[in-house]
């Protein structure tokens, strides 16, 4: 099944985090940014292939500026790991795919 990063909003971000029994990528984003544009499509492939042990969303902060501020969010993109509901990593600019997926290899079981 091909997956890819879905959407959130302020009334759908809360029942998303806390009830995934997988680990939940945030992607904070926005449509006059380079870096997350580059980003974007990696974040697809990591939702299609590890679509069964992770969870990816994506939150325009331009649209929703009160999540991003309640998560602290101050540049784009940043993308939050949540697991168990709980924030448990932060990264914020552009990666490569390598480094992405290494940075998030102790959530993916």
């Amino acid at each position: 099944m091909t997956r890819s990063a879905l959407d959130l909003t302020e009334r759908t971000i809360d029942e998303e985090v806390t009830t995934s029994s997988v680990p939940v990528i945030v992607e904070f984003w926005a449509e006059w940014c380079p870096p997350c544009k580059a980003i974007a499509p990696i974040l697809d492939e990591l939702a299609t292939e590890h679509g069964d042990r992770l969870r990816v969303f994506k939150i325009n902060a331009d649209e929703h500026p009160e999540l991003a501020s309640r998560y602290g969010v101050t540049s784009v993109p940043t993308m939050l790991v949540f697991s168990d509901g709980e924030l448990q990593g932060r990264m914020i600019g552009a990666r490569s795919r390598a480094r992405l997926a290494e940075e998030l290899s102790e959530f993916i079981a």
